[in-house]
This record gives C-alpha cells, sequence and structure tokens, in this order.
C-alpha cells in the first residue's frame, strides 16, 4: 500500500503508548453522521435486549439462563441439560469456524457493531462523559486542571455513574446464571445464604468499573484475542474500513479557489476529522491495524468534510484492499459469495441440530451387578434402571412396555412420574419365559410411552444362563 511520506513509526508501536512507554489517554469527539446513527439504533436494541432478557419468560422460565453451577440451561425458552451438551461444543466449533470465515470475508465489523465492549463504552460509558465532562475538548481540559469544585463534582458524579451502571450490568450478568426470581431473592434476604456470590458481585463489579473507566481501548488492543487474530484473517480481498490513498493521495490543505483536480492535489486535505473521532487513536490513512475495530467514525467524519468542498464521499469507506489498488467498486464475486453461503449453510446446520433434539431422553440399563434371577420354574428375571431426561415444560407419567420379546414389566414402586426440567429414576423387572431365550444374551426392547404418545424406543440386553448357549449349539 502506498502511503505519503511522513514518518512510519506507527508501525513500531501501539497508538495509545508513547514513546517514554506512558499510556497516551485518548480523547475522541463524538461522531455524528448517517452510519453513527444506524449504530446507535443498533446498539440501543441490543442493550435494551441484554437488560430486559432475564425478565423475558415463556411458558413460567426464562428465555436465557446459563446456570452453570446446576447444568441446566434454557437458550430461546428450550431447555437443555447435560446430555445436549455435545451440542454446545458443535455450536462452539461451528462458531470458530463461522469467526474465522466471517472475519476473512467482512473484516471486523462485529468489532464496531455487536462486541459488548464497543456497544458498552460507546453507546453508555462515553455518553455518560460527553453528557457530564462535555465534548472531547473540554474533557481534555478538564483533566489537565487544578482539583478545584469543577473537577471534583464531574469527576466525582462520572465515576458514580460508572459504578452504577456497572452494578446494574453485573446483576444483569449473575439473573443470567441464577434468574432473576431467584436473584430477588438473594438481594432481599441480604446475601444471607449466598456470602460468596455477593463477593463475587462485588469484584465483578470492580472488574466491569474498571474496564470501561481505566481500561478501555487497552482490552481491543491487548486483551482481545480476536483483535491479535486480525492479521493473520485478513487479506488483500478482506472487507474492511479503507482509506483511498488512490483518490486521497498526495494530501494537501484545502483551498476554495484552486482546483484540486488540476493542481495534482489528492482529496484528503489534511483535516484530521478521521484522526480525532478514532476510539483507539489511530490514523486510518496509514492503513490496515491492529488498534482498528471497523467503527465507521472515520467514515462518517470524512464524509462530512467531503460534502463541505463539494467532493464525492467514500474517501473513507468499506473497500478491500484489491478494490482500493485496483481502483475497482467493491463488488460481491464468487470467492465472497461461496464464503457466505458456507456461513449461511454453518447456521442452518446448527439450526438443524437444534430441532431435531428429542424433548425427552430415556436410559435404559441393567442395574450394575446385577445377575439374572429364577422368577419361577419356567421364567427369568433381569433388574433394569431406567432415568428419563424431561426436557418439556410439564410433568410427563412415564410408563414401559416390553415391545420384544414376549413378557412382562414389573414396575418397582409407583408410576414413574417426572417433573419439568428434571431427571426421573426407577427401577423395574423384567420378566421372560425360558423358552423366548435363546442365548444368554438375549436383545429386547421396550417402548416408552407417556399416556398415550409413544416418545421413543430404546433398546437392551436381557442377561440369562451360559446354559442356553450349549443349548442352542
Amino acid at each position: 500500500m502506498e502511503l505519503s511520506d511522513e514518518s512510519e513509526d506507527f508501525r513500531d508501536r501501539l497508538s495509545t503508548i508513547s514513546e517514554q512507554g506512558d499510556r497516551v489517554w485518548v480523547y475522541p469527539k463524538k461522531p455524528k453522521g448517517r452510519l453513527y446513527k444506524r449504530r446507535i439504533w443498533f446498539s440501543y436494541s441490543l442493550l435494551l435486549l441484554f437488560f430486559a432478557g432475564p425478565f423475558i419468560k415463556i411458558k413460567g422460565d426464562p428465555i436465557l439462563l446459563l446456570n452453570i453451577i446446576e447444568r441446566k440451561f434454557i437458550i430461546f425458552g428450550i431447555i437443555f441439560w447435560p446430555q445436549d451438551f455435545y451440542l454446545l461444543v458443535l455450536s462452539m466449533i461451528f462458531l470458530i469456524v463461522f469467526i474465522v470465515l466471517f472475519t476473512v470475508i467482512y473484516g471486523r465489523l462485529f468489532c464496531g457493531w455487536v462486541c459488548p465492549q464497543t456497544v458498552f463504552m460507546e453507546f453508555v460509558y462515553r455518553q455518560v462523559e460527553y453528557l457530564i465532562e462535555g465534548n472531547n475538548n473540554k474533557q481534555r481540559k478538564l483533566d489537565n486542571q487544578p482539583w478545584d469544585f469543577e473537577k471534583i463534582w464531574k469527576k466525582s458524579a462520572k465515576h458514580l455513574v460508572f459504578l452504577a451502571f456497572s452494578l446494574i450490568t453485573i446483576c444483569t450478568f449473575v439473573a443470567y446464571i441464577f434468574g432473576v426470581d431467584e436473584l430477588g431473592q438473594m438481594v432481599a434476604n441480604h446475601f444471607t445464604t449466598s456470602r460468596v456470590l455477593m463477593f463475587v458481585m462485588i469484584g465483578l463489579t470492580g472488574a466491569h468499573y474498571f474496564i470501561f473507566a481505566k481500561f478501555r481501548e487497552q482490552v481491543c488492543i491487548i486483551a482481545c484475542p480476536y483483535g491479535r487474530l486480525q492479521g493473520v484473517l485478513l487479506d488483500r480481498n478482506s472487507i474492511q474500513v479503507s482509506y483511498d490513498y488512490k483518490r486521497g493521495e498526495p494530501r494537501g490543505k484545502h483551498n476554495p479557489l484552486e482546483n484540486r483536480e488540476t493542481s495534482g492535489k489528492g482529496d484528503c486535505i489534511e483535516c484530521g476529522s478521521c484522526e480525532v473521532v478514532c476510539p483507539t487513536g489511530i490514523d486510518i490513512r496509514n492503513g490496515s491495524q491492529l488498534e482498528c475495530i471497523n467503527c465507521t467514525a472515520c467514515m462518517d467524519a470524512c464524509d462530512a468534510v467531503m460534502t463541505r468542498i463539494n467532493r464525492p464521499k467514500g474517501l473513507i469507506r468499506y473497500a478491500s484492499e484489491r478494490t482500493i489498488s485496483e481502483g475497482t467498486h467493491l463488488k460481491f464475486n464468487g470467492r465472497v459469495m461461496f464464503y457466505t453461503v458456507v456461513l449461511t449453510g454453518l447456521l442452518g446446520l446448527i439450526a438443524y441440530l437444534f430441532t431435531i433434539r428429542t424433548e425427552v431422553e430415556t436410559t435404559i440399563l441393567r442395574v450394575q451387578g446385577s445377575l439374572f434371577q429364577e422368577y419361577d420354574s419356567l421364567h427369568i428375571s433381569n433388574i433394569y434402571v431406567i432415568q428419563v431426561v424431561n426436557k418439556t415444560r410439564k410433568e410427563l407419567p412415564i410408563n414401559v412396555i416390553l415391545e420384544e420379546p414376549n413378557g412382562e414389566i414389573k414396575m418397582m414402586g409407583n408410576t414413574l412420574l417426572v417433573k419439568k426440567g428434571e431427571m426421573g429414576e426407577a427401577n423395574f423387572l423384567v420378566v421372560l419365559p425360558k423358552a423366548e431365550l435363546k442365548s444368554s444374551q438375549t436383545k429386547i426392547e421396550f417402548k416408552i410411552v407417556s399416556g398415550e404418545k409413544e416418545i421413543e424406543e430404546v433398546e437392551s440386553t436381557f442377561n440369562g444362563p451360559l446354559e442356553l448357549n450349549k443349548k442352542h449349539q
């Protein structure tokens, strides 16, 4: 990529670290423009979903519950048990592949539009700063002035709001684990039965506050592995926020009396608007960089400048390195379409795996260590244990019917009744006539029914005397 003849020391250090190794605090100007408005609507929709999620219930259960401690998961109203763990593993594998393919084609679109770090930082915490301390210039001035009354009350008010919002966020997060009702009971009881959870929540609140009050963009630059992978995943065909150096170079100050097309100057007028709005403090004109999260703030800022000087928009735009170097428009070529089809296919496969998931899962095994019993002179019995996981939202009475061979089932105790979202267990005898046994290991088939509805069929084996093998040889 061709750049101006300016120093390229940006390649040797992070934009937020000085030559002396000190932190360079970023004071981004509040963006405005077409894309920023779209990000506002999208981000606040995500925030609304996040904070409203624990209160949304389907038939009495939360729409999303991730109770790792009790190994109970509810996703979009569907109850998942440890037996469904393979679905979560496959989903994680597909998610990793999806992220890789998505980044190869569409760059870090996720970082700028969906990532919780960006959404919370740009549309919650920075908004509080703009509201209390003012714009970027006023914030810088406030930080540099002595600790007078104005600085004390503004800083105190800002950080109190930060702490309050961090606490609300962590409470919402914990509600996704335990449920909003149980969390409400814990709070009402002053965490008398959950002191450990109280201290965990205090620690998480402090960590959340530190990240957004102090650490900020360093999460994307230093801590986030996805940002580090960017250099490996992106190539010349990846779509990302890019500066059109073919059109913008050579740069030159704007003079309304000259014709830029005949003066030999590019469209970039060195206004610095793209730099001042960047939340990670980089100059997008230096090309693809680790710190860039593709938030589009520089695109809006540059488009506004281009409009004022009567030049075409899009000097900074979504583009690939290839389209800029070749001077072509961004097109959805065969490669992009193929990867998009693969991404869609992966999503479809995950959806299919969830749809074929059974609502009731039954396991029937002979009781460990048990042998066959002479039930009477004509019959032999085996003892079995049945375990039924009820993933539905209603109580299920379970009956076991012996399909093959001819025989009889005798339940031990009352009819098995499995409550919603729980696992039920019962023992029963299978009694078979000796005439039905052809070997010491006879295949048997059960039909599991609830009421008049057949749930599933389960196979097992029936243990008989070894003499049966000799008798039939």
